[in-house]
């Protein structure tokens, strides 16, 4: 493990998401791909007290470059606390495309990866989910999982067509993967 998200000041979203929903809040997520953008996301929600989670998808952490991403949220959490706010932040991969990504992002100090097995079978989404959240959990970082396809194209994951998530399938495959949390789709987005 070259950093844990602990050490760089960082919160993972399971801490975040009980405390939101038992004091009734949501928290916001926001992508981000270059310094500027991240430097307007901290500096918005120090202002608003917001909590927040900086998103990475895999292709802008290719492009900022993967020693880089953990420093920059550093900084973002050290803006936060130079201004006095204890705002929890998160480090999030958005739509991890294969265990081989999210297994690094967990060693560059990511608090939260997602795991995007949307476009496999059933089964084989649950088996990838599964096999992030038993590594990831090993070191306090928390999984989503995705389950449904929007149509078009999202991060890596491209789709002709949208298969609305089965209600009936949510309970099972949260049982049967352990993620922490879940993207479904209910239309146009989730």
């Amino acid at each position: 493990m070259k950093y844990h998200y602990k050490d760089l000041g960082l919160s993972n979203t399971k801490e975040m998401f009980e405390k939101a929903n038992k004091e009734g809040y949501s928290v916001p997520a926001f992508n981000f791909n270059n310094l500027e953008q991240i430097q307007g996301i901290i500096e918005a929600c120090v202002e608003t007290g917001s909590p927040v989670i900086l998103q990475v998808s895999k292709g802008a952490r290719n492009y900022i470059g993967k020693e880089m991403v953990p420093f920059l949220a550093q900084a973002a959490v050290a803006y936060a606390r130079s201004k006095g706010s204890d705002i929890p932040v998160a480090l999030h991969l958005d739509h991890g495309p294969d265990f081989e990504t999210c297994k690094d992002c967990v060693e560059y100090g990511f608090s939260s990866v997602m795991i995007d097995g949307s476009h496999l079978p059933y089964e084989e989404n649950i088996a990838l989910t599964k096999k992030v959240v038993e590594y990831a959990h090993q070191f306090g970082v928390t999984v989503e999982g995705e389950l449904g396809v929007l149509a078009g194209v999202e991060d890596e994951v491209s789709s002709d067509h949208h298969t609305y998530t089965e209600p009936d399938e949510v309970v099972d495959f949260v049982t049967k993967t352990g993620c922490d949390s879940l993207a479904i789709s209910i239309g146009t987005s989730h």
